[in-house]
């Protein structure tokens, strides 16, 4: 039997025996297959790896063998899609010089220790997931290593001092990771090291001095880090550099003399510093310059002339700086230069002449001082130069004269902002020959006349900017031809007739604004199909009528409106008059058979006819008062009527005051308790005495007493009780109410009834309510991030179980959420509504006056259904202002700020994070706060349909505390 099974194990285990005898084919492709069991090949890419295939070396993709021993030599399998973590099976490919797995997918960290791979020249694992920190002895043995690149993934911790050693190294990148601490002292020892790029980290430290040594240095970039002091002299020693970037770092102090040395330096990168002094003039003397970029920096003086040497320089940017005085007419020398950047600096004098010959392509002298005209500047162009020009800027400078007509020749311009100037004059009718623009930014000058008609010809327009002008015509038709168009702003001018319907053409418009102008007319409806919507701002004209209905216009912000007294619609509040037919008026003097109609005299001659707007105010007013004279007298009525009976039916002294019997009389009434004592403790003081008085809302007021268990109850008196149903349904509704049990509910724990007295019994909650937390708070105590965000998850919750009862609140504000002692929210005073089947919507309003603000639009149109998203639209407010700390609606002196208006503008304007409460001090995630209210924005829009409901914004809630792309054990969440 043993000797059988030994056969049977000699037969399975053969074709490895037979490979392992043949080292030409035992490691490499074992390797090989294991490598690939531990990756996953979701496009099949690595299919033709047949382990039955003994001939990897012709057949198996991104797999090189060497023709002299048969091994493999090369791994390159860049974006083949593969993912998953880098196994052990690659340390058997012995003969391996070159690994290239750039452009994957592959996550976790490198534990493997390549170093046994003692042939390997080139290791590339760049574009990939991979993470962790790099252990100390990663590069302990590097051998041939000539090149390494871990760039752009996600490795952490310090670079290991092991690197140092690694002496035959001619290219290093670790750019785009997140390592941090100082660099090895060994790398500045590298002298073989050619490239060297560590951009995109958080690196800190100093160059050394050792920086002289790395003589075959060609380019070094340490970008985006956080390295300091200052430059070392002996960087001028590397006299092979021909790109150095040390952009957006801190280094300070001037720039050492001995860099002028570097003759075949191309490119000098160093903005976003603190470089201080003169721009230094013997940066003229680096002849081989293409690119320098001196942005972002302090440093101050004259422009040097020297500039004018660098023959070969094609990109010049020192904006941000504090340079002064003229720009040198040697500069005109620089005949290569397509790009020029001196915006932001305190430049003096004209705009130069020589920066239109040249044959720019980017020209921005923006924020500076410069004066006069343009028109010599632009006029003395060449044809070629004009023809080259894409990004014309000379915006925020004193300016002024004409635009001259010269600026139509410049055909190719992309991009003309000559905004903030004291340019005159009307705009030249020849700017429709600019048919490549994308920009064209005319605002805040002294232009007037009209708008050129001619602007249908600039097709490719997609951001027309003219506001704070003169401008006196119309909008002309022709605007709607400008197909392109997102960003329109006319704002701010003397800008006259209707908004033209030619607009609704304009499918990709994002951003409109036509305030403080004198628009007329009605907003054509056309405007609803604009799908793109975000901005429209009419405020402050003279437009009239309804807006368009549907699309954006269902939840534009009243302030978009404003001073338009005579437009209409529930965005601005204000009823839309139903259009009558005109009145038939007979002549009582006529002795026609027919009495047919005449037209009324005019005013001030014989009778005077009312208007039918004025016979309609008066309708509506008669029915107002009626309708306050009715719910006062039933009132009046309840209050008499508790008045005689309680005095019976309320005291508790000694144990007397409610019966538990179903039977009613004038001295009794029915108390039922769903779960504990039904009895109330004995006391002293009426149920509802004063002194026991917890508040009161727009239904009742709220009382505490105590079971005989000892527990608090509070105890709502209902006010309308002449509007409440009859016994059997309001004990049919209280039951409903009592089921729906939440921990963030306040519970209902039973009820008393008698015909004219109805008692609610809740759960007493001892932390208060919400409202008081958020704005009567005293001794310097407010809610923390983390407590306002729990009450606005816990709000939400309480909500949605609500709803999927089928049970809707009516009377959400932060008065009726109450917080326990654990600091856990309970949303109370819901469901009153069903109670009282007497009231409708205007007369519910007016009982819940004291959520203004909370209150849904719908409200107000008899047409809209009333849902669940009413509570929806108040959760949405509710949320705004636990964020914002501020009331929904605050009164000013001279002005109503609506919460709502006032966070939606501050979204549209980028500036949303600064509504976050102030007491906060900066203590909250901005990212998170900012989420939370644009989640609370979307509870409020116009349309009922177009909010979330309850289940939805609990899910998005959840989400926005813990996102999906946070959690390790989901891994990258964008793959």
């Amino acid at each position: 039997m043993r000797s059988l099974l030994c056969a049977l194990l000699f037969i399975c285990l053969f074709p490895f025996l037979v490979k392992s005898l043949i080292p030409s084919l035992n490691d490499d492709i074992l390797g090989l297959i294991v490598f690939k069991a531990d990756i996953r090949d979701p496009d099949g890419k690595l299919s033709s790896w047949n382990e039955d295939d003994d001939t990897p070396c012709n057949n198996w993709v991104g797999v090189k063998c060497n023709s002299g021993s048969n091994r493999v030599s090369e791994l390159v399998l860049d974006g083949f899609g593969l993912s998953g973590k880098l196994g052990r099976g690659l340390l058997r490919l012995q003969f391996l010089q070159k690994l290239s797995l750039a452009k994957n997918n592959l996550t976790g960290s490198v534990s493997l220790s390549f170093t046994q791979l003692s042939d390997l020249r080139v290791l590339d694992l760049s574009e990939n997931g991979l993470s962790g920190s790099i252990s100390s002895d990663f590069f302990s043995q590097c051998g041939p290593l000539r090149s390494i690149s871990l760039a752009r993934n996600k490795f952490s911790g310090s670079i290991p001092e092991s690197l140092g050693s690694c002496s035959t190294l001619a290219s290093l990148n670790f750019s785009g990771n997140q390592f941090t601490g100082l660099l090895p002292l060994g790398v500045w020892l590298l002298r073989g090291l050619r490239s060297l790029d560590l951009s995109d980290n958080m690196l800190e430290g100093e160059i050394p001095k050792g920086v002289e040594d790395m003589n075959n240095l060609r380019a070094i970039s340490l970008r985006n880090n956080r390295f300091s002091g200052e430059v070392p002299e002996g960087i001028g020693n590397c006299l092979l550099l021909r790109s150095i970037d040390l952009s957006q770092n801190t280094f300070s102090g001037g720039l050492p003399s001995t860099m002028q040395r570097l003759s075949l330096c191309n490119n000098l990168i160093l903005c976003k510093n603190g470089f201080t002094g003169e721009v230094p003039e013997w940066i003229g003397e680096m002849r081989s310059l293409e690119t320098i970029d001196l942005s972002e920096n302090n440093f101050s003086g004259k422009f040097p002339d020297s500039f004018g040497k660098l023959q070969s320089l094609k990109i010049l940017n020192v904006s941000k700086n504090a340079i002064s005085g003229s720009l040198p007419e040697a500069m005109s020398k620089c005949i290569n230069l397509r790009a020029f950047d001196i915006s932001h600096n305190s430049l003096t004098g004209n705009l130069p002449s020589w920066a239109f010959k040249l044959g720019l392509q980017k020209v921005l002298f923006s924020d500076n001082r410069l004066s006069g005209t343009i028109d010599n500047a632009l006029s003395s162009s060449m044809e070629n130069s004009r023809k080259m020009l894409l990004i014309l800027d000379v915006s925020q400078n004193k300016l002024s004269g004409e635009i001259p007509s010269a600026i139509g020749d410049f055909g190719s311009l992309q991009l003309l902002n000559m905004a903030r100037n004291a340019f005159m004059g009307s705009i030249p009718a020849n700017i429709g020959q600019l048919k490549n623009l994308n920009v064209l930014d005319l605002s805040e000058n002294q232009l007037n006349g009209s708008i050129s008609s001619e602007i249908e010809l600039v097709s490719s327009l997609d951001d027309l900017r003219l506001e704070k002008n003169s401008l006196d015509s119309n909008i002309p038709l022709s605007i709607g031809d400008c197909a392109s168009l997102k960003f329109l702003s006319l704002a701010h001018n003397e800008i006259i007739g209707p908004v033209p319907a030619s607009l609704a053409k304009l499918t990709y418009l994002q951003v409109v604004d036509f305030s403080f102008n004198k628009l007329t007319g009605t907003l054509p409806k056309q405007l609803a199909n604009l799908v793109h919507l975000q901005s429209f701002n009419i405020s402050h004209n003279q437009l009239q009528g309804a807006l368009p209905s549907g699309g954006f216009f269902n939840t534009i912000a009243p302030s978009s409106l404003s001073g338009n007294p005579s437009l209409c619609g529930a965005a601005v509040n204000r009823t839309c008059p139903t259009v009558l037919p005109k009145p038939i008026v007979l002549n009582p003097n006529s002795t026609d058979a027919t009495l047919g109609p005449i037209v009324p005299q005019a005013f001030g001659h014989g009778k005077k006819i009312l208007s039918i707007s004025a016979l309609i105010a008066i309708g509506a007013a008669a029915a107002i008062v009626i309708g306050v004279i009715a719910i006062t007298v039933l009132n009046l009525r309840v209050r008499s009527s508790v008045t005689s009976r309680s005095a019976v039916a309320l005291t508790f002294s000694g144990g007397d005051g409610f019966s538990h019997s179903s039977s009613m009389d004038s001295n009794s009434g029915k108390l039922v308790m769903f779960s504990g004592d039904p009895e109330f403790s004995a006391g002293t003081h009426a149920l509802l005495n004063k002194d026991c008085e917890l508040g009161r809302g727009g239904f009742g007021a709220v009382y505490r007493t105590m079971l005989r268990d000892g527990r608090s109850v509070a105890i709502k008196k209902l006010t309308v009780s002449s509007l409440v149903k009859s016994q059997d349904d309001f004990e049919r509704e209280v039951k409903k109410l009592s089921k729906a049990r939440h921990v963030n509910l306040v519970g209902i724990d039973g009820y008393y009834w008698t015909p004219s007295l109805q008692l609610l019994i809740y759960e007493f909650v001892s932390g208060g309510n919400l409202y008081k937390h958020l704005h009567e708070g005293s001794g310097g105590t407010h809610l923390s991030w983390n407590e306002r965000f729990n009450i606005i998850l816990g709000a939400a919750k309480g909500l949605a179980r609500l709803h999927q009862m089928n049970i809707i609140h009516y009377n959400l504000k932060s008065s009726n959420v109450l917080i326990d002692g654990s600091g856990e929210p309970k949303v109370g005073d819901y469901g009153l509504a069903r109670l009282l089947p007497m009231l409708d919507r205007y007369v519910l309003s007016s009982k819940i006056q004291s959520a203004l603000g909370y209150m849904a639009p719908e409200f107000a149109c008899k047409t809209v259904k009333i849902t669940e998203k009413c509570d929806v639209y108040g959760f949405g407010v509710l949320v705004l202002e636990i964020v914002t700390g501020k009331r929904p609606v605050e009164y000013m002196e001279d002005d109503v700020i609506v919460l709502c208006d006032m966070v939606r503008g501050a979204l549209e304007e980028g500036k949303v994070e600064e509504c976050v409460d102030s007491r906060l001090q900066g203590k909250f995630p901005s990212e998170e706060a900012i989420q939370v209210m644009k989640l609370g924005l979307i509870c409020t829009l116009q349309v009922p349909s177009n909010r979330p409901d309850m289940a939805e914004v609990v899910n998005m809630l959840e989400l926005i505390r813990c996102p999906l792309g946070s959690q390790d054990e989901l891994g990258d969440f964008s793959s």
